[in-house]
């Protein structure tokens, strides 16, 4: 019996990934998974973003768990009509791009507030109606660290990641009320194809001549207080679980760390990275 057997989660940017991670995370727990993902490339965007045999990857997996996948954005309203509720929201798609604040572009800062803020703000709005009427509900968000700090030529993503953590606090003051609760994860980098790929590494190293994995590393580990190069991705997995479990049900309008694999995620670790 999975602690979350009987649930409906929706999940967005699941096709590879952080997205994916998460729904593989909830079918394990118990939950029936909609997953959804533009699976087209963005102009403004410096890597590859996920395909369609991607999405249908992920769909594949959450079934061999013995869990039923929708996929390729399907509306709420589909997820209800098939699954007759929705219990669960991570509102997880985001793109990252770069450039100094005079080089930006309005279609570069544009389609970063769409992708990230935007985004997550139609996603919860369409869940909401949902989840009140039911009176019982868990959303989370997936910022970032940048949605804590200035980052130099990353502005509008900052922008955006900040924009995310003031959505969700406001929505969980909004829904306290109805047995809903909404929180944000801000993880540091993870280990996913945003944080690897030629333009990342320029970005970051820019020193070094076409560098694989091996040699970013040191200057990833400099960007982590804890010299952690990058996060497994279940390592956010395992503290977005912990969020929408009952487990949490009285923690709500927080934005969290994740935590390393083998640390149980508990509350006081969780609103310790809030201080």
């Amino acid at each position: 019996m999975g602690e979350l057997d009987g649930r409906v989660a929706m999940v967005t940017g699941g096709a590879r990934g952080q997205g994916r991670v998460h729904a593989l995370s909830l079918a394990a727990r118990g939950c029936d998974v909609a997953v959804c993902d533009i699976v087209a490339p963005m102009d403004t965007v410096p890597y590859d973003l996920a395909s369609p045999s991607d999405l249908a990857e992920t769909a594949r997996l959450v079934e061999e768990q013995g869990r039923k996948c929708l996929t390729a954005g399907q509306a709420v309203e589909t997820v209800m009509a098939t699954f007759g509720r929705l219990d669960i929201l991570v509102a997880n798609a985001g793109i990252c791009s770069f450039a100094p604040v005079a080089e930006l572009t309005d279609g570069a800062w544009d389609e970063m507030v769409a992708t990230n803020l935007s985004g997550v703000f139609k996603s919860v709005r369409a869940v909401v109606p949902h989840m009140v009427q039911a009176r019982s509900g868990r959303i989370v968000a997936t910022s970032s660290m940048g949605g804590r700090m200035g980052m130099p030529n990353l502005a509008h993503y900052v922008a955006a990641k900040w924009g995310v953590i003031g959505l969700i606090k406001s929505v969980a003051l909004e829904l306290a009320p109805h047995g809903v609760t909404a929180n944000v994860v801000c993880p540091a980098t993870v280990d996913t194809a945003m944080a690897h790929n030629p333009a990342m590494y320029g970005l970051f190293c820019p020193d070094l001549v076409d560098p694989g994995r091996d040699e970013v590393r040191p200057a990833y580990e400099r960007m982590n207080p804890m010299r952690v190069p990058w996060l497994d991705p279940r390592d956010v997995a395992d503290a977005v679980a912990f969020l929408v479990s009952d487990g949490a049900r009285h923690i709500s309008g927080g934005h969290h760390r994740g935590v390393g694999r083998g640390q149980r995620p508990d509350a006081l670790s969780l609103l310790l990275a809030d201080v």
